[in-house]
């Protein structure tokens, strides 16, 4: 695309989302107006960081005094002044960003954005969405990330130029081992395919950001209940067990009010059996058999690289706890209650205090030993279960099952999101990347990378798509990406390995 082409979808994404004219209405009038108005100035930042330039203002104004002369006349960055045209000074453009900022930004900050700098991030996200051409797709992966704050850590007495920042932890490239920084957790909402869909653009739906001294999952629950009450259904919430581990309060039982459903990967403290309810075993997020065989609720995850024939041997096992499992007679209700129905009546298992059961074939389960004294799950065929049990792990699929793993492989979309911001051969927002202090300012620049990243992404995708059609037209098999032969871990063994001492 052109210069000029690219210029005019920028604009057609700052237009869409209608955040110059709310966040022009916030700012004060001065004796006389200024010359940089809210639009050139998005449009100057993305501008700046389509060329792969830093979030720097000097860099933004260096940008727009590049354009054309016509899209500087018509863009306002030279206009008629006194007596000789004016070109737009550095001066300016800081004094109208410190303005917007300003206006984005809590009266009282407290590490955490404010409505409307929220809303101007949604309205600026879902506008490049919504232009190029919103997926097929409801299904989000969520994930957060480490944004270093370009701010010298606090001193002893806790000064500090980023009064908004903290300390928290990231994880590094070496295994097993994490460092602390100061700074912001950065977070992404990510489109995925549908689970028997097809592929589709990864592209980012929402970004929330907020100081390290606040919880993550609490911060990206309001952005997902902005997107559903906007109108965006989200049919498959995806996300791993730094989200799951919380509190059911702050994440998953507002997540589920929203209609979303979860597919989690579970913390090992929230594996196996966690108590009863009505004589049933909770168990990963479900209710089953109180006879169930314990050795089945051992189960764990496969572990990565397992061969296929380790896997065929996890899906075996987990299908066999299946059988024991409570199924679903009903839909939660509004309240979230929901009836279950006893394995042995639903024909899945043959136990003795199930008459008509042990008709059935011997190829299913059988119970060798009810219990002596049945409990409620037993002397009933059907028990209702409350919003409260397994509010924290209960999703969409048994864990962990092979339909889990398949679900819950689609959630490296949220990773490959964030690399592609940290990039260093595009946009790279590493410290250093935005030297600007405060939540509402870094919030901005994040939010213009993240409508960059969005136009590179769905850019590659129609490449992909393109080539795989011209394959197709020639008779060619599809194109397949190369799979990596040797592991992280392998890599790092084979360079800490001891030299070769020669015979």
């Amino acid at each position: 695309m052109s210069a000029a082409g690219e210029i005019a979808r920028l604009e057609a994404i700052v237009d869409a989302s209608g955040a110059p004219a709310r966040i022009e209405a916030l700012l004060p009038i001065g004796v006389r107006p200024r010359q940089l108005s809210v639009r050139t100035l998005l449009i100057g930042i993305l501008i700046t960081l389509a060329d792969k330039r830093p979030a720097h203002l000097a860099r933004i104004h260096e940008a727009l005094c590049s354009l054309s002369e016509p899209e500087k006349w018509r863009l306002g960055v030279t206009c008629a002044w006194k007596s000789a045209p004016h070109e737009l000074t550095y001066r300016q453009t800081e004094r109208t960003f410190g303005l917007i900022a300003k206006a984005l930004s809590k009266e009282h900050p407290d590490g955490k954005p404010s409505q409307t700098l929220s809303e101007i991030t949604d309205a600026l996200i879902s506008a490049s969405v919504s232009a190029l051409g919103c997926p097929s797709s409801c299904a989000l992966a969520v994930d957060w990330s480490d944004y270093e704050s370009f701010a010298r850590t606090p001193r002893k007495d806790g000064r500090c130029a980023d009064t908004e920042a903290a300390w928290g932890h990231r994880n590094t490239n070496h295994p097993g081992k994490s460092e602390t920084f100061f700074g912001y957790y950065l977070q992404a909402a990510t489109i995925v395919r549908e689970e028997h869909g097809p592929q589709v653009p990864e592209l980012v739906h929402a970004i929330t950001l907020a100081s390290c001294k606040h919880d993550p999952p609490e911060q990206i629950t309001p952005v997902i209940e902005r997107m559903t009450t906007d109108g965006i259904k989200i049919s498959d919430l995806l996300a791993d067990s730094g989200y799951s581990y919380r509190e059911p309060q702050t994440f998953a039982i507002p997540i589920r009010a929203t209609g979303a459903k979860l597919v989690i990967d579970l913390h090992p403290n929230d594996r196996g059996m966690k108590g009863t309810h009505q004589g049933a075993t909770l168990a990963n997020g479900n209710l089953y058999c109180p006879a169930t065989p314990k050795a089945l609720f051992e189960i764990g995850p496969p572990a990565p690289g397992a061969t296929e024939e380790g896997l065929a041997a996890h899906d075996q096992k987990t299908g066999e706890l299946s059988r024991y499992k409570l199924s679903p007679l009903t839909a939660p209700d509004d309240d979230g209650y929901q009836r279950v129905i006893c394995p042995a009546v639903k024909g899945k298992l043959r136990c003795p205090l199930r008459k008509k059961s042990m008709a059935l074939s011997h190829e299913r389960p059988t119970i060798t030993e009810p219990p002596e004294h049945p409990p409620l799950c037993c002397s009933q065929q059907t028990i209702t279960i409350p919003p409260t049990v397994a509010a924290k792990t209960q999703q969409k699929h048994d864990y962990p099952s092979a339909e889990h793993r398949r679900s819950y492989a689609r959630r490296t979309a949220a990773e490959r999101s964030f690399s592609r911001l940290y990039d260093p051969a595009a946009t790279d927002i590493s410290r250093g990347w935005s030297r600007l202090m405060g939540l509402a300012p870094n919030t901005l620049m994040l939010t213009c990378a993240t409508i960059i990243t969005n136009i590179r992404t769905a850019n590659a995708f129609a490449a992909r798509q393109a080539e795989q059609q011209r394959r197709a037209e020639r008779g060619l098999a599809p194109k397949r990406r190369r799979k990596r032969r040797r592991s992280p871990h392998d890599l790092i063994d084979q360079a800490n390995a001891p030299p070769a001492i020669a015979a």
